[in-house]
């Protein structure tokens, strides 16, 4: 693969998809391969049957290389589940002098203060992303390269992963012989994908409800200020129409998807659906307003849990942009009116933007992630992404995490 191709693979609990894209002179992504296959092994976003999971991302990988005619030697892959802990840290460096101007090393000191934890043994790293800097006491600078100063305080956002769902994870990818690149804490992803700069300065919480599990994210001030992963997701809501209905959860999905909605006074009375059926009775008859009856306990439930992490974190207030949706289950229809009658604010539905070529395939919620991947690698290898500057992308990465990353490139060239 040429420095301008770049692969992704978001692994998740209802399906793993793999895309190769190319960088275009405009600084955008043309697809040119889209593999999706039905996720096995996986549950709420971890591995839990590594044979599964590693034939499943085998599949996806095979078809974005056959669909693109590129070998994937290597690529950006999504890492989740409720295993993954974020917490906020500060770190100082005192600038020597006063004379010289805030550099690099300046800032790699203070992130280095900022990471110098005492994690168990059994958790590990996977981002420290630079929040805004502080400079002799004036807060919330974007970019203290430059500055004068006597002292630096880095304002840090840590995500943390149990080492052992990160170690499964990492066993399934380069089973199918394709290294990793970096592992992206799917929020983080999602958020590069479809969420917008004014969004993120006057404060939005990203929603990314998967499969298995709901990915949060919060903006404040144009920085990531909170992420956190729920145990519940789309599944839970085919889950209940199982229950529900007495039907196969293969049918209840398809039911799901073709005739769900999350507001039952949208929905005709008198309107019903066939539905296969346990039973003598195969296929039987159910009205369609029981059906999103169903689905909006369920994401009321959903929507009561995310105001709940929020509110927590102490964001609630600091709210105006809203929620944007994303994940397969925000194409779920009336899911957003429903979400902004439960939460009483702005909600919108994300869609990954600035994709060309196999850009029709990806015009879903859905593939938030997967897309963002693919900005996340344009963002490390220097391009501008579009134009969008994320925080998550400040030049703030520790010389260690940047050596790392440059042994596993070298690794994709180097045969074993």
């Amino acid at each position: 693969m040429s420095d301008n191709i770049l692969a992704a693979i978001d692994v998740g609990s209802s399906k793993v998809c793999t895309l190769v894209a190319e960088i275009t002179s405009d600084e955008d992504l043309r697809i040119l391969g889209v593999g999706i296959t039905p996720s096995q092994g996986v549950k709420k976003g971890m591995v839990d049957n590594i044979q599964q999971a590693s034939a499943a991302i085998a599949a996806s990988v095979e078809r974005a290389e056959r669909s693109s005619g590129s070998r994937i030697l290597s690529a950006h892959v999504s890492i989740g589940g409720n295993h993954t802990e974020s917490f906020n840290n500060r770190g100082i460096a005192t600038i020597p002098g006063q004379e010289r101007p805030i550099t690099e090393v300046e800032i790699e000191r203070g992130m280095e203060g900022a990471r110098n934890l005492n994690l168990p043994a059994n958790r590990e790293i996977l981002h420290e992303v630079a929040r805004f800097f502080v400079v002799d006491g004036q807060e919330h600078v974007s970019d203290p390269i430059g500055m004068f100063g006597q002292r630096l305080d880095v304002d840090v956002h840590i995500v943390s992963g149990g080492v052992t769902a990160i170690q499964n994870l990492s066993q399934c990818i380069e089973s199918t012989g394709v290294q990793i690149e970096n592992l992206v804490f799917s929020p983080l992803a999602a958020a590069d994908a479809v969420l917008e700069d004014e969004e993120r300065e006057q404060g939005v919480v990203l929603v990314d409800i998967g499969g298995g599990t709901t990915d949060i994210a919060v903006f404040v001030e144009g920085s990531i200020f909170h992420t956190s992963v729920l145990p519940v997701g789309g599944q839970h809501l085919t889950r209940d129409l199982v229950a529900g209905l007495k039907a196969p959860f293969s049918s209840a999905e398809e039911l799901k998807i073709a005739h769900g909605s999350a507001l039952p006074s949208r929905v005709d009375a008198d309107e019903t659906v066939e539905v296969q059926a346990f039973g003598g009775q195969r296929t039987k008859e159910v009205p369609r307003r029981k059906i999103a009856e169903i689905l909006q306990a369920r994401v009321e439930e959903i929507l009561e849990m995310i105001y709940i992490d929020v509110r927590r974190a102490g964001f609630d207030e600091m709210i105006a942009a809203g929620i944007v949706l994303c994940g397969g289950t925000s194409a779920l229809h009336g899911i957003a009116e429903l979400s902004e009658m439960v939460l009483r604010m702005p909600v919108r539905v994300g869609i990954p933007r600035g994709v060309q070529g196999l850009a029709d395939s990806l015009n879903s919620p859905a593939y938030g992630t997967s897309v963002g991947l693919l900005r996340w690698a344009m963002a490390e290898n220097g391009h501008n992404s579009n134009g969008h500057k994320s925080d998550l992308h400040l030049p703030t990465l520790e010389m260690a995490g940047m050596v790392e990353s440059a042994r596993k490139w070298l690794r994709t060239l180097v045969p074993k």
